[in-house]
């Protein structure tokens, strides 16, 4: 259930959308939006409100002469309750 999410996003939009109690993450590009709700609720323990999803554009790689693509994800971003988080950061 872990390897469905990739990562977390970081970016100054994402880090602005958390004071809103919404969170961006890459996943699997195959996952629905039921499938990405019932995923981090049974994932985080949150109660999640609503899921926004895109898929992003391709990019281009190359190495050599060889010429291929990335591997392409889905960016979610997943509103939950006010009262709840998601621990993006582990403290030590």
């Amino acid at each position: 259930m872990i390897d469905l999410v990739k990562y977390p996003v970081l970016t100054e939009k994402s880090y602005r959308l958390i004071e809103k109690n919404q969170y961006t993450f890459d996943v699997d590009p195959r996952l629905t939006k039921p499938q990405i709700r019932k995923l981090f609720e049974n994932l985080f323990d949150v109660k999640v409100i609503a899921v926004n999803s895109h898929l992003l554009p391709t990019r281009k790689k190359r190495l050599g002469l060889n010429q291929g693509y990335k591997t392409r994800y889905k960016r979610v971003i997943i509103t939950i309750k006010s009262n709840q988080t998601i621990p993006l950061f582990v403290e030590s």
